[in-house]
Parts: structure tokens; C-alpha cells; sequence
């Protein structure tokens, strides 16, 4: 049994082509993790990257607490099972199942013990003595599994094990394979294109798209809460419905205006409360995604609904217990085409209808997804990252939510109107600004509270369960605010984090080496960080991910160092860093410094002219800047 760790994985072919990109996830003992995406996606590469198939081209892969980068196959303890079942015609199931022991030289006893044992798992007994042409694709898909089943892995990896089989066969064989799981108790890691067999199959699932992640999560959430419009459009049967539109705000409504139409509604402004207020000019065009079980064509559901469309359509699909009705809200579109107009429907109701017929249809937009139209990310998340916030500063005082704050030394803003924008978690408990808890919504392991402060309302994140109606003062971490009036920033974030050039080098040195004659002085190679004109022994933690990744052309390239405020140690030996100015919020003395003409920001309550610094080396971030490759 393993947990796996991928810290900035990469694939990267000598043509340039980045096949998986910044792979990052940890994966909990005897999790059923499914990657999930169109072909040429990465997945299968990712897969077969854990499996020691492929090289990885960067970043650290552990199973347990073992860094097996250059672990061969044979020594991960992981089985794999493929699409193509890969079993030899000449032998009988037995001796498929065998052969893989016989060559550890496993004891004939032992063999037939785990086999008997194994097929009684798979229910595969009777078929022992049959050779694999004798049986069905199903039955030769259990032998495969049975095979890995003997090896007793660490992790169990597959790739499309049942794209080969026909529409029965995949709904049995999902079901055996989730319930082999439950009954091994151990790892499970399942690539497939299908969305149906991720979204039954995995305790979480990982959408994958032209090598990048795009979001991890439970089942459900990815369904709910998905991250973008790919996400949205991939997960989901049928797909999501898509609109251009465009939002206005007035009042306590939001009007939405659909492109390529004359219809519009208004809705409860309640609905987009999470939305960013720059998408309610009436100007900037969005997606608005509605699942088709959101529009219904219930008699009472249209009677009690006030955001009823007309749809024109063109034909449906019978799937038993449900009906696909497809249309258009444009009277001159045509639903067989996916359009930004086109609409599906799901309905378990008989109707019957004529192509062409109108009929209305009551859209329940208190679920809809807002998606960038540009971007195509989501900006009406489960979780709202920014907090916009109207405000005015006078005299370097900021005026808002009913407050009058005297701004951080650190800040001197000239007098202007506009929008405090706040993330999320520069909002946290103090006692500055009184709020009123109106919503708690849990979210994973965390707390989303809502703040009604006058007429707006604040986001914050806790980790503490609060109660609805109950009131709490808040502060505000100013060194993470922005202030905008029109297109001017008038107060920029605190830079906390210093992007440095650093070199890594190799040089030889004389040690004493312990040898069989005694203590003898040798050369040997060490490898040493080059920053801010300081020469710094690498530890093999840093070494490692570099010469793992770029080999012998390490030594030749460019790198950019990440390196944040609070990661500097002062330290007599370390390096002289000339002091240029101070910069204080409330009880956070920072200053920025010059070494060799980069200017850095510190953290500091030494009040000196001049710091001498040593990097804290468990905090640095580096990246290959050529091929842009996260290392550390």
C-alpha cells in the first residue's frame, strides 16, 4: 500500500513538445484516481511516467516515501494493465497468470495458492485450463487484471482497460473493477477518455487538456463546480449548454441579454453574488453554461418560473427513462448544429412534437456557470478569489464598507474614487470592521462565509464553522490589496515574492575520502547555487531535480530563483545587502534592499543600513527559464 507524490512533473520530447506539463498532485493510500481527457491530453503519458514506461523529463516522483525517477519498472511495485490485455496465445490462463511469478522464481506451491486465490476474486476459476482465444474480451480482461492482481503491488495502474469492450461489458466490468478495489484496499490509478466511467469509477477525478491539469476533484464537484468551459463542456452527459450573453446590472437584477437573438431575462441579482461586478457593464461578453436538467418544460415549473424562453424545435432523442429534446432559441437557428444558441433539454415527460414548434421553457439560471469569454475560466466560482469592494481615499485614509482606515505607512495613494479589489485570504479574523455572517457554505474541509457589511457582502475563507447571524470583526491584509480608479491603479500589491537570476555550477574539489588504506584526499565534483554574487553549496534536494531534469546541459542555462520576503535569514557570513528603503504595515517592517543591482524585499525588524542575508534553501522556487520548467 503507497501514497504518490508528483511534484512538477514534466515530459518534454526533444522536439520541444510538452507532452505533460507541471504535473502536480499528491495521491492518497488506496485512492481510486482516474485521469480523464480527450486523446493527446498527457494521460496516458502521466500513467506511464508512474510506471517507469516513459523518462520523466522533470520533477520528483515518489511512491511511499522512495524518489523513483530512475527506479527501474520492475523495482516500483506496480502492476499495469493495458487496453490489449497482452496475454500469450500459446498458454493456457494458468500459465499466463504464472509466468510473471515463475520468473521471480516464486515457489510452484506459492503460484498455485495466489492463482486459485486470485481467479476466485475475478470469478475467472473455470476458465484455468482454456487458452485466451477460447474466451470473451471480458474474460481476457479479468485474466489481465488477475495477473496484476498476483503481483501484490504498491499501485495498481490502468490504461483503457475496457475501451475494447462493447457498451454491457464496460458497465460490468466498471462495476468489478471498483469492487476488486474495495476488496484489495490498495492504490488504483485508471486512465480513460470516458467520462461516464471516470465520474463512477474515481474518488477523484483529474481533467486533463493538451498536457495541462485543469482542475482535481471529487466527482461531483468537477460536475457542480467546474473550473472552466472545457472542464464543464467534457464532464457531463449531455454537455453543458453554452450561450453568449451579455450581463447588466440594475437594481437588485441582473438582465441577460443572449447574442444572436432578441430574448432576454432578468434575474435575481441574489444569483450572481460571487460574480465579478466588471462583467455586469452590459459590455463584456460571457458563456452562461446550464445543464439540461436546468431547463424544464413542466407545466409547473412554467408556471411558477419568471425566466421562461422560447425554444423552436428541431428533434429528440428516446433513452427510456429520459428524453433529449434539442431546440434553439433562435426562431431561425436549427438544434441538430451546436450553436451558442442550440438547446438541450432533459426531460423524463412524453412529447410529442412537430420540427419547427415553439414552445416555452422555464431556464433556472440560479445554476448556471458564467465562464470568461475570452479565457473561458469561470467567474462565478464556488469559491470567489477576489472581493470588489467600492471605496474612495482622501487624505491617505481609505473610505469604505462604513469605515474611515487610516492606509499602512507603506501606502501613500493620492486622493481618488474607485474599487478596492481584496482576495480572499487577505480578508481574516480581527478587529477592524464588523460583519454580520448571513451564509456559511462548507467547502471541502474549509468554510466559505458570506459578510453582509452594509449593502455588500465580503468573502472569507475559515477554517472555524461559524454560525448564521452571528457577528465577527474583520481585518484586511493591505499588503495584498489593489485600489483602481477607471483604468488607473492607484495602489499596487506588495511585491512578497523576488524573482532573481541564478546560475547552477559544477566545481572540483579536494576532500578527504574515506578509502580502504584510510582517509585520502580526492577530487570530487560539488555543485553550488550562483545568486546575488554568493556561491552556495547545493544540497542534493535542489541538485537532484536539476541534473535529474537536464543532465550534463545544466550547467549552461539560465534559471530564475523564487525566493519570498520572509526566506531571508540574517547571518554574519552571509551576503552585504545594501538597505534603500523601509516599508512598514502596521506591525510588518519590510525593506527593500540592493545586492549587485537587483532589488529585493525583505522581512526585518534590523533597523541598519546595511543586512548581511542567507537564503533559506527549504523556500526557493527555481525555474529553467528557456523551456519555462518549474524544477523546485
Amino acid at each position: 500500500m503507497a501514497e504518490l507524490n508528483l511534484n512538477h512533473i514534466y515530459k518534454v520530447y526533444p522536439n520541444g513538445v510538452k507532452a505533460v506539463n507541471d504535473f502536480n498532485m499528491h495521491i492518497d493510500d488506496k485512492e481510486f484516481i482516474v485521469l480523464v481527457g480527450p486523446s493527446g491530453c498527457g494521460k496516458s503519458t502521466t500513467l506511464r511516467m508512474i510506471a517507469g514506461l516513459e523518462d520523466i523529463s522533470a520533477g520528483e516522483l515518489k511512491i511511499g516515501d522512495e524518489v523513483v525517477n530512475d527506479v527501474e519498472p520492475k523495482d516500483r511495485d506496480v502492476a499495469m494493465v493495458f487496453q490489449n490485455y497482452a496475454l500469450y496465445p500459446h498458454m493456457t490462463v494458468y500459465e499466463n497468470m504464472a509466468f510473471g511469478l515463475k520468473i521471480r522464481h516464486v515457489s510452484k506451491e506459492e503460484i498455485h495458492e495466489r492463482i486459485v486465490e486470485a481467479a476466485k476474486i475475478l470469478d475467472i476459476e473455470e476458465y484455468l485450463d482454456r487458452k485466451p482465444k477460447a474466451m470473451s474480451g471480458g474474460q481476457r480482461q479479468r485474466v489481465a487484471l488477475g495477473r496484476a492482481i498476483l503481483r501484490n503491488p504498491k499501485v495498481f495502474l490502468l490504461d483503457e482497460p475496457l475501451s475494447n469492450l462493447d457498451a454491457k461489458l464496460r458497465t460490468q466490468m466498471r462495476a468489478e473493477i471498483s469492487s476488486l478495489h474495495q476488496r484489495l484496499q490498495t492504490t488504483f490509478i485508471y486512465v480513460t477518455h470516458d467520462q461516464v466511467e471516470a465520474m463512477t469509477m474515481g474518488t477523484r477525478i483529474v481533467v486533463m487538456k493538451g498536457g495541462y491539469v485543469q482542475q482535481i476533484d471529487k466527482p461531483k464537484n468537477l460536475y457542480n463546480y467546474p473550473c472552466n468551459k472545457f472542464v464543464a463542456g467534457f464532464i457531463g452527459t449531455p454537455q453543458m449548454n453554452f450561450f453568449e450573453c451579455y450581463l447588466s446590472k440594475k437594481d437588485d437584477f441582473i438582465n441577460i441579454k443572449f447574442e444572436y437573438t432578441e430574448q432576454e431575462v432578468k434575474v435575481p441579482a441574489l444569483y450572481f453574488v460571487k460574480l465579478n461586478p466588471n462583467y455586469l457593464d452590459g459590455k463584456k461578453k460571457v458563456y452562461l453554461g446550464l445543464r439540461s436538467e436546468h431547463i424544464s418544460i413542466n407545466k409547473k415549473d412554467l408556471e411558477e418560473s419568471k425566466t421562461n424562453l422560447k425554444i423552436r424545435l428541431s428533434h429528440k432523442e428516446e433513452l427510456g427513462s429520459e428524453t433529449l429534446i434539442y431546440g434553439d432559441i433562435n426562431m431561425q437557428g436549427e438544434g441538430y448544429k451546436e450553436t451558442s444558441t442550440r438547446v438541450i433539454i432533459k426531460t423524463n415527460q412524453d412529447v410529442e412534437f412537430n420540427n419547427g414548434d415553439v414552445i416555452d421553457a422555464a431556464f433556472n439560471f440560479a445554476q448556471c456557470h458564467i465562464f470568461d469569454y475570452e479565457t473561458e475560466d469561470s467567474v462565478l466560482p464556488r469559491v470567489p478569489q477576489i472581493n470588489y469592494i467600492p471605496a474612495e481615499i482622501k487624505d491617505n485614509h481609505i473610505l469604505f464598507l462604513g469605515e474611515n482606515i487610516k492606509l499602512p505607512q507603506a501606502i501613500n495613494a493620492k486622493d481618488s474614487k474607485g474599487t478596492l479589489i481584496v482576495p480572499i485570504d487577505a480578508v481574516k479574523p480581527g478587529k477592524l470592521i464588523d460583519a454580520k455572517i448571513s451564509v456559511v457554505e462548507k467547502v471541502n474541509d474549509k468554510y466559505l462565509l458570506y459578510l453582509h457589511i452594509e449593502d455588500l457582502v465580503l468573502f472569507m475563507l475559515s477554517d472555524t464553522e461559524y454560525k448564521v447571524g452571528s457577528v465577527i470583526k474583520i481585518d484586511i491584509d493591505f499588503k495584498k490589496i489593489e485600489f483602481k480608479s477607471l483604468n488607473e491603479t492607484i495602489i499596487e500589491p506588495f511585491k512578497v515574492n523576488n524573482s532573481i537570476p541564478l546560475k547552477f555550477i559544477k566545481q572540483k574539489v579536494l576532500k578527504e575520502v574515506e578509502t580502504e588504506k584510510g582517509l585520502k584526499k580526492q577530487k570530487v565534483i560539488d555543485f553550488y547555487l550562483d545568486i546575488l554574487g554568493e556561491k552556495i553549496l547545493s544540497p542534493e534536494k535542489i541538485s537532484r531535480p536539476i541534473l535529474s531534469a537536464l543532465g550534463t546541459k545544466a550547467f549552461n542555462l539560465d534559471y530564475m530563483a523564487t525566493i519570498d520576503a520572509y526566506s531571508f535569514i540574517e547571518d554574519p557570513n552571509g551576503f552585504k545587502a545594501k538597505v534603500e528603503k523601509e516599508i512598514i504595515y502596521d506591525d510588518e517592517r519590510f525593506v527593500t534592499v540592493d545586492v549587485l543591482g537587483e532589488k529585493i524585499n525583505v522581512r526585518t525588524d534590523n533597523k541598519s543600513n546595511e543586512l548581511s542575508l542567507k537564503i533559506d534553501l527549504d523556500k526557493i522556487g527555481i525555474t529553467e527559464t528557456s523551456i519555462d520548467i518549474k524544477l523546485v
